[in-house]
């Protein structure tokens, strides 16, 4: 599996209700694309977003932040992930149902596409036939509804998130999943709390493999491929707890702080590892002109890192952003690392999001 490239990795947290774990496997990477983040706006505070978050991609980074949309809203995405291998796309609408209730739909789908099959390269004569390669394309998607409500206390929301998890690998094998989000978001004054829990009862995947086709894929290379893959596997949650503030620097100019802690029940290469739980930090900056131009940049992804030489040095990714907002329409760029989060690969994000009101 290609996600096996990804370095990011999935926590471990007890498994919420009586789900048996003895048929089941918790992997690391499993929905990784679910983990990858939306919105070129969010991208350039290296995703420390989770307390300020306001808008239709709310629904993805926590929904609580739903109750602060006025009208409907439209968000769309599109990056190339692994230097131009993969496509990732991500939509979204959202709307406040009444004073004290809004929701949204989102779409994310990650996808390769035209890889080669080479299965039947070779002939049962032995020889190679390059006219029996053919091509198939593998895709991840992810369909959100998200649902947002004010509390009883005043500046406290919260949200939740029901996934559809559905990914196809060609013509070999497919599989469904379910899961759920839960977010929570609170404001003080010029203080903005948040708490991110995805995957609480743990998202479930079962895979649906064609066996014909797996038994040409075991007979392609004599001696490799010969296990057969798990039909069931489990997303385990991840905690994000942010703190942001706006500071008012004048009449004109306003700068938003926002601190995320990323938590992992596992232990991984984070700067702060043990075999409970690991942490790492986030932080992002967001400087704004009249609600005109937007500056942004965020460092993240502090992982201790073991060199060749034996020598352990901290590493860190940082992201830089601008935005533009006029009448509605909000034009959002960033450069980041989305793909191969050890390396200076750094990939171009564009996003667009629309107030519908501005059709009225």
């Amino acid at each position: 599996m290609h996600y096996q490239t990804l370095k990011k990795l999935f926590f471990y947290l007890l498994v919420i209700g009586s789900i048996s774990l003895q048929a089941q496997t918790a992997r690391k990477y499993s929905n990784e694309f679910m983990n990858i983040g939306v919105d070129a706006a969010a991208f350039g505070m290296a995703n420390s977003i989770v307390a300020a978050t306001d808008n239709v991609n709310a629904a993805y980074w926590n929904p609580a932040g739903l109750m602060q949309i006025k009208e409907q809203e439209v968000a769309l995405m599109h990056a190339a992930y692994f230097a131009n291998m993969a496509s990732y796309d991500y939509a979204a609408f959202a709307m406040p149902i009444d004073e004290k209730s809004a929701f949204a739909l989102s779409l994310i789908r990650f996808g390769v596409d035209d890889i080669m099959n080479t299965t039947e390269l070779i002939d049962k004569n032995g020889n190679i036939d390059y006219n029996r390669i053919s091509l198939f394309s593998t895709a991840d998607y992810g369909f959100t509804f998200s649902y947002a409500r004010a509390t009883p206390i005043e500046n406290l929301h919260f949200g939740a998130n029901a996934k559809i998890i559905r990914r196809i690998i060609g013509k070999f094998a497919d599989s469904w999943g379910f899961g759920f989000d839960l977010g929570v978001q609170y404001k003080l004054q010029d203080w903005q709390f948040g708490l991110m829990a995805r995957d609480i009862t743990t998202t479930f995947n079962t895979w649906s493999i064609d066996k014909k086709r797996l038994e040409d894929i075991q007979n392609a290379v004599e001696g490799e491929n010969q296990e057969v893959p798990e039909s069931t596997e489990i997303t385990l949650p991840k905690l994000q707890l942010g703190v942001a503030r706006n500071f008012k620097l004048s009449e004109d100019f306003d700068l938003l702080s926002e601190v995320n802690v990323h938590m992992r029940f596992a232990e991984t290469n984070d700067i702060v590892s043990t075999s409970f739980a690991s942490l790492t930090p986030s932080a992002g900056l967001q400087l704004s002109y009249t609600d005109l131009v937007y500056v942004r940049a965020g460092v993240g992804n502090f992982q201790d890192e073991l060199q060749i030489d034996g020598v352990e040095r901290i590493s860190f990714q940082p992201n830089i952003g601008i935005g533009f907002h006029y009448k509605g329409i909000s034009v959002d760029y960033a450069l980041t690392d989305i793909g191969d989060q050890s390396a200076a690969l750094y990939s171009n994000v564009f996003s667009l999001r629309l107030d519908l009101s501005i059709f009225n």
